[in-house]
This record gives structure tokens, sequence and C-alpha cells, in this order.
């Protein structure tokens, strides 16, 4: 199959920097995995074959790192110490950097007012999220539990998708991450570091609905 046939979330376990790409173009590959490159690009009046060509460049010139065969306990760790463990680091810190920018830019026409209380939103809704993963479902692979932990397994991927809708307004708040031409470096540290949170975020939804949990689904037959 060539790639413009391709799922998405296929595309991403394959090719070392697909979310990259994927992120880059403003696709979905974290909640709707599912839809083919052709389908995303033409959703989003894109050219398909032109990220094709992003893609296959990619793959000629990376070695295939991917999370398909790693076993379960490989993959809940790698999630826990790469994008929980990191997340709890990012938010704060970013919660201060745009505290600070609102505060001195407050009279600017681009002033990001509003992003300091978003992310302390996506902070808690975050923490909460994570933590019933950590007390609950992960647990619950970690034992073989398949059968139980199909239903926390769904509440989670429904609560991916507010976090989708959590990124769009980071989008939106920040300009896609654009700060103006005259902005000081800390409004270019604070979206720098906002689009680096928004690509974490975008990566760990992903390897959650596409690989882990849907290897939960299968096993439990859905």
């Amino acid at each position: 199959m060539n790639t413009l046939d391709q799922r998405l979330d296929r595309l991403a376990h394959r090719i070392p920097g697909a979310t990259e790409v994927f992120f880059d173009h403003r696709l979905d590959f974290c909640n709707s995995g599912e839809q083919t490159l052709r389908e995303a690009a033409a959703r989003k009046a894109l050219d398909p074959a032109a990220i094709a060509a992003e893609l296959e460049a990619l793959a000629r010139e990376t070695e295939t790192e991917s999370w398909d065969q790693a076993p379960d306990s490989a993959l809940v760790e790698h999630i826990l110490t790469r994008y929980h463990q990191r997340h709890r680091k990012q938010l704060p810190a970013l919660i201060n950097l745009a505290a600070q920018v609102e505060s001195t830019h407050r009279d600017h026409p681009d002033c990001p007012a509003g992003l300091a209380e978003h992310l302390r939103q996506m902070l808690a809704e975050l923490e909460t999220h994570m933590q019933k993963e950590e007390r609950i479902l992960f647990p619950m692979i970690l034992r073989g539990m398949t059968e139980m932990a199909r239903a926390p397994a769904s509440v989670m991927r429904h609560e991916h998708l507010d976090h989708g809708l959590a990124l769009e307004r980071l989008d939106r708040l920040t300009h896609y991450f654009s700060p103006p031409a005259e902005a000081c470096e800390h409004w270019r540290a604070l979206y720098r570091e906002a689009a680096t949170l928004a690509r974490d975020l975008a990566e760990h939804i992903h390897l959650e609905n596409n690989l882990l949990f849907k290897r939960i689904e299968e096993r439990g037959g859905l």
C-alpha cells in the first residue's frame, strides 16, 4: 500500500519523525488516526502528495524505532517516564512564563491573554487523567486484567478528545505558536515551549489510543 492510502496511526508508528510532520500540518494523528493520509489531507485542503513525499524522505533517512512489538510493561514505563513525568515539569514552568508574558505585554494587541489560565486548566485536567491511568488502568494492564481494563481505557479515550480540544485552544491563543516580530525572548521561549508541550501531548495520546488501548480492545474481541 502506498503512503497516501496508509492510516495516520500506522505511519506514526512506522516512520520516526512522522508525528512532527503531522503536527506541522495540523493533522490529528492521535484522536483520528484511523484516517488515511489522503483523507486527512483532503479535509484540511492540503496537498497529500507533498506530505507523502516528506514522510517517504524521512523513512529513507531514519531507522525505524517502533513500539509495536514492545511488551505492555515497557510501553507503560515509557509513557510514564517520557510523558507523565515530563508534563508535570512542563506545565508549571509554562504557567509561570505565560503569566509573566501576559503581565509584561498586556497592552500589546497580540498578547496571549488567558493563556496562563488555560494552561492551569490543562494541568488540572491532565493531572487527574494521569492519576487515573497510574492508579487504575495501568495496574490492570500490567496484571493482565484485560476485561476489567476495557472500561477505564474507554473513559481515557473519551478524555483524550477533551485534551485534543485543549490543544486546539492552545493553538488559537498562541497564534499557532507564532510570536510577533518584535516579541521579547521570554515571549518567544513561551511559544517554543508551548509547541513542545503540544507535540509531546499529541504523541502521548497517540501511543495510548493507537497502540496500548488498541491492544486491550483487540484482546477483548472488540
